[in-house]
C-alpha cells in the first residue's frame, strides 16, 4: 500500500472507531432515558424493587459492554506508549468486572426481594458464563502480559487467542444484553408499547452496532 493509500486507510479505520464511540455513548443515553423516564430510576438501596433491578442493566451495559469495548480499542484510541495503552486496557476491564459484580448483586437482591428464582433463563446462563470467562480472560491476560509476564515467545503465541477470546466475550455480553432486554419487555406485558418499546428497540440496536463497530475497528487496525 502506498503512502496515500495508507493515510486514507487510517482515516477509514479511525472513522469506524469514532462511530463505535458514538453508538456506545448513544446506548448509555438510551439506557438512562429508559430507566429514568419509563422505569422510575435506579437505586440499589431503594425500598422499591424495580429501582433496585434497574441498577443491573445500567451497570452491565456501562461496564461489561461499553468499558469493555473501549478497553479493547484502547490501543487505537489512546495516543501513548504501548505500556500506558496496556495499563489502560487492563484497568478498564478491571473496572468492568467491578461494575458487573454490582450489577449481578442488584439483580440477585431484586430476585430475593420478589421471591424470584435465580439463574433459570437463557439470559442469565449466557450472562453468568460471560462473567466467569471474562474474569479468567482478565487473570490470564494480567499474568501473561503485565505481571509477572511470560516470555516473548509465549506472549506471541497467546496474543491471538487473547484477542479472539476478547472479541467473543464482547459478543457474548451483547447477546446477554439483548436477551435481557427482550426478557424484560416480555415481563412488562401491556406496558411494552409506544415510546417505551421504541426506546428499548433502539437501545438494543445501538448496543449491537457498538459491538460490531468495535470488532471492525480491531480487525482493520491489524492491517494499519
Amino acid at each position: 500500500m502506498n503512502a496515500t493509500g495508507t493515510v486514507l486507510y487510517r482515516r477509514s479505520t479511525s472513522g469506524l472507531t469514532g462511530l463505535a464511540h458514538l453508538f456506545g455513548i448513544l446506548s448509555l443515553i438510551l439506557m438512562l432515558v429508559w430507566l429514568l423516564h419509563y422505569r422510575g430510576g435506579l437505586n440499589l438501596e431503594s425500598d422499591i424493587s424495580e429501582r433496585i433491578f434497574n441498577v443491573h442493566p445500567f451497570m452491565m451495559l456501562f461496564g461489561f459492554i461499553f468499558l469493555s469495548g473501549e478497553g479493547m480499542m484502547a490501543y487505537k484510541t489512546i495516543a501513548a506508549e504501548r505500556t500506558v495503552q496496556k495499563f489502560i486496557h487492563m484497568l478498564l476491564h478491571l473496572i468492568a468486572i467491578c461494575m458487573a459484580i454490582i450489577g449481578i448483586h442488584a439483580v440477585l437482591k431484586f430476585h430475593n426481594k420478589e421471591s424470584i428464582e435465580d439463574f433459570y433463563s437463557l439470559h442469565s446462563w449466557v450472562g453468568i458464563a460471560t462473567f466467569s470467562i471474562f474474569i479468567l480472560q482478565w487473570l490470564f491476560g494480567f499474568v501473561l502480559f503485565m505481571f509477572p509476564k511470560a516470555s516473548p515467545g509465549t506472549r506471541a503465541r497467546a496474543l491471538p487467542w487473547h484477542i479472539c477470546a476478547g472479541r467473543a466475550l464482547l459478543y457474548m455480553a451483547i447477546s446477554s444484553a439483548l436477551t435481557g432486554l427482550m426478557e424484560k419487555a416480555t415481563f412488562l406485558g401491556g406496558s411494552y408499547h409506544g415510546n417505551q418499546a421504541l426506546t428499548i428497540n433502539f437501545l438494543g440496536l445501538s448496543i449491537l452496532l457498538f459491538g460490531i463497530l468495535v470488532d471492525f475497528s480491531l480487525v482493520f487496525a491489524r492491517y494499519v
